[in-house]
């Protein structure tokens, strides 16, 4: 295995959640990366299947640079940036109707180590009708930030030392009351083995774990130690239960999936060793299935289909997918098909009940951003900035390609019918209501 192909960083654009709000069902608020639930589906008409540069609303300049997504509740769309030469993050807010900045945040940051795809603003944040959360790391801490809507600081965790040799990606959720973030880790001493880090290296590894925190008061109300193996930076998701309740899913490179009660940080269930190297992509609900991969270098080795357990049964793999998964980009699961957008621009439809292929064509481009599925349409943006736009149906078809003009590493946002894309100086508003 070749360690040193293994850290190409495109996998340092995932994306943080909430819980399924009613508004988020409908389609109005796009809170975290993907969407509601982190599905990647919005029910807007009102997104333009093919456009050219004169159709956007409004096109507003960012201060530094970043690859994380933006997100939106109400009339507020949050995202984060940062200035590489001193480290500072900076975080945005801007009123989507009124076309401007209401208010932007710069916070100091320690410089470090950053694979040349990383920057200092690959972090999704997650929004509420109370504000943002935020999240950032450097080797020595791993901070957790909530600011209100009116952008004053509500609080803020310092979760301790990071340590990830190309830099972090992590994102918060919000469920319920708490804020929950994965803090998954690497062990030098599988890269001191590979030959990527020297013998002298002197850092151990650092605790990795899930924890939950009060959203009011940033206290924490549970933690579940994790083993730390390779960095993680899939974005967690809730699953539904048979009894109304739900289940937190998550993923990380020493278990696999995992499934936990929210309230109180318990393992209901969890895989052994079932994705062992990267995992980037975040974990998806197809049905009865969870869908997550893993993978090395610049591509995944294979996507399962997961049938969860619960206290008394245990998990089970329905079938597995070794031809095409993607590494970074979350595949699409609706209509019984998932859509799996592969980082070299190869896509492929399959039936979820079996994994059968439907079909399985070359888009083009090569890919850290995500699908997103509005009216029967897929939109996914290459690192170049070309949106592709596909069916997301039985039949193949290609409907367009436009290009945004510039490096793009972000999943676009749906809210109120209107598409925002961000590249890595701009934000863009297209569709919605004339």
């Amino acid at each position: 295995m070749n360690i040193r192909k293994l850290f190409v960083m495109g996998f340092l654009i995932t994306g943080s959640m909430t819980n399924v709000h009613a508004a988020e069902v409908q389609g109005d608020n796009w809170s975290r990366f993907r969407g509601p639930n982190g599905s990647g589906i919005s029910h807007a008409k009102t997104v333009p299947q093919n456009w050219t540069k004169d159709d956007y609303n409004w096109v507003l300049n960012l201060p530094g640079r970043g690859h994380g997504s933006p997100v939106v509740v109400g009339n507020k769309l949050y995202v984060v940036s940062g200035k590489r030469k001193t480290a500072d993050r900076i975080v945005v807010c801007v009123d989507t109707k009124k076309k401007e900045f209401l208010w932007q945040r710069t916070f100091s940051s320690a410089k470090h180590r950053l694979h040349p795809a990383n920057n200092y603003g690959s972090s999704t944040p997650v929004a509420d009708a109370q504000g943002v959360i935020v999240t950032w790391a450097s080797p020595d801490r791993l901070i957790l930030k909530a600011i209100n809507s009116d952008g004053k600081t509500k609080w803020t965790r310092d979760l301790g030392p990071y340590q990830a040799i190309n830099g972090a990606g992590t994102s918060p959720i919000i469920v319920e009351d708490l804020v929950i973030v994965t803090n998954i880790q690497m062990d030098p001493e599988v890269f001191i083995r590979a030959g990527v880090l020297p013998k002298d290296y002197k850092f151990k590894p650092k605790k990795s774990y899930v924890v939950a925190v009060d959203r009011q008061t940033g206290k924490t109300r549970w933690q579940l130690e994790r083993k730390t193996f390779l960095a993680g930076y899939a974005t967690p998701c809730m699953r539904r239960l048979k009894n109304g309740q739900q289940e937190l899913i998550f993923l990380d490179s020493f278990y696999g999936l995992t499934g936990v009660n929210p309230r109180n940080g318990k393992v209901n269930w969890q895989t052994k060793r079932l994705l062992s190297s990267r995992t980037v992509a975040s974990p998806v609900i197809a049905g009865d299935l969870i869908l997550g991969s893993h993978g090395r270098g610049v591509s995944a080795e294979i996507l399962y289909a997961v049938r969860p357990g619960n206290r008394d049964t245990k998990p089970r793999v329905e079938f597995e997918i070794r031809k095409g998964p993607p590494l970074v980009p979350t595949p699409i699961a609706k209509d019984g098909l998932a859509f799996l957008w592969a980082d070299n621009g190869v896509v492929s439809c399959i039936q979820i009940k079996n994994g059968q292929q439907v079909w399985r064509k070359r888009v083009g481009g090569n890919y850290y951003a995500s699908p997103v599925w509005v009216n029967g349409r897929l939109y996914c943006v290459d690192r170049g900035g070309m949106v592709a736009v596909i069916a997301a149906a039985k039949k193949y078809k290609l409907i367009a390609k436009v290009s945004l003009g510039e490096r793009s590493f972000a999943t676009p946002a749906v809210a109120n019918g209107v598409m925002y894309f961000r590249t890595e100086t701009k934000l863009m508003s297209l569709g919605g209501k004339k």
